[in-house]
């Protein structure tokens, strides 16, 4: 549910841009602002914040960030000023960083330690959920009685959740003064730097190519069938998560391979097919690997950083977010220079990397080994 919200906030300004746009007089592009200035809240916030508060019992911790995304969303529900709705949308950014951080660290505390992937896929869930199936209730909504009721549930679902998390989810102490690590330490662990640099080419792949797919499918011939696109994309992208969610704490490595493999397989096919048949089965076989990603990138995570999870949780934020930006910026880039054939290319090279990287790290990062 947290994490269903978190994503929710951060992409409904999309489903309701037309909206948005007409309701404070701004362009198209002035309202997607409203998406920019909350990823960088989150890119900005998440290690700085986890850092400080390493010491904080987790779950007042938590509880701070849920109550925020309901005082964010409150006011950008009534807000008639576009720079206000910037500002708590930044601050929405900050609450998102500290949920991110938090998330696995809850989802492995509360689980038997050999079904710890299993629940951090639980606990992704809400993210594919969100994508497929908020945001275009959100706009539907949106259209029946107006954008400002979406942030307005968002609100009283947020309260639920509060109240939900104060009757069920235990707490777990911070770490002592002496126990706490520096940013530096936590890389320095063997694996993490190996996780996090997958995570910014797998991440980066996907963002390149996916921030203009609308560009990409109208130029294989599928303009008029980009919502069937999105769709399959997102229905694949669940079943994604639950095949995670079955082979993360048995064959962790296999299945981030196996994830790289179809990932690059999907994106050379797009390249080569012409038939609509067989551009549906890539997108599916695209969204079904970059579904379960997150959760295998998180167990590998998981398993190298110990009780550090939440400072080397802060950092995958970080690098997450980063990995958004400049997909949009280097795929952008392609797109001028190159033209749009040129962005499977570029992000088959970034699969190929980031292959060979995981095949090597049997011993450290990513590994078959049960704990």
């Amino acid at each position: 549910m947290a994490c269903f919200i978190t994503m929710l906030t951060e992409a409904m300004p999309a489903g309701l841009l037309l909206w948005i746009s007409q309701d404070f007089g701004i362009s198209a592009s002035y309202g997607g602002q409203l998406v920019t200035v909350y990823a960088a809240g989150s890119l900005l916030s998440a290690i700085p914040l986890i850092t400080l508060t390493q010491g904080m019992r987790r779950k007042p911790l938590l509880l701070l960030a849920i109550f925020g995304f309901a005082i964010v969303n409150i006011i950008t529900a009534f807000s008639t000023s576009y720079m206000l709705t910037l500002v708590v949308r930044f601050f929405g950014g900050v609450f998102a960083g500290l949920v991110w951080s938090l998330a696995a660290g809850f989802a492995i505390r509360m689980s038997p330690p050999h079904l710890a992937g299993r629940a951090i896929a639980i606990a992704m869930l809400g993210t594919p959920l969100a994508l497929t199936i908020g945001i275009p209730t959100g706009s539907y909504l949106a259209g029946l009685i107006g954008w400002r009721t979406d942030f307005i549930v968002m609100s009283a679902l947020t309260m639920i959740l509060f109240l939900w998390v104060i009757m069920s989810v235990p707490d777990a102490a911070g770490q002592k003064k002496r126990e706490h690590l520096s940013l530096f330490q936590v890389a320095k662990m063997k694996g993490v730097s190996v996780v996090l640099f997958v995570t910014l080419l797998f991440i980066l792949a996907h963002n390149t190519i996916f921030t203009y797919i609308a560009s990409f499918i109208s130029n294989i011939g599928l303009s008029e069938h980009i919502d069937l696109v999105l769709f399959i994309f997102g229905i694949a992208a669940l079943a994604g998560v639950w095949g995670a969610g079955l082979t993360v704490d048995r064959w962790p490595r296999k299945s981030m391979i196996l994830s790289i493999l179809l990932f690059a397989v999907s994106i050379f096919a797009l390249t080569v097919t012409s038939q609509s048949w067989s551009i549906y089965a890539s997108i599916a076989v695209w969204g079904f690997a970059f579904g379960g990603a997150p959760t295998l990138l998180q167990a590998a995570l998981v398993k190298t950083a110990s009780d550090a999870i939440d400072v080397a949780q802060s950092m995958m934020v970080t690098i997450w977010n980063i990995a958004i930006g400049g997909g949009g910026i280097l795929g952008g880039a392609l797109l001028m220079k190159t033209g749009v054939l040129s962005l499977p290319y570029f992000v088959t090279g970034l699969l190929i990397i980031a292959f060979f990287i995981t095949f090597l790290a049997r011993k450290h990062g990513f590994t078959d080994k049960v704990e």
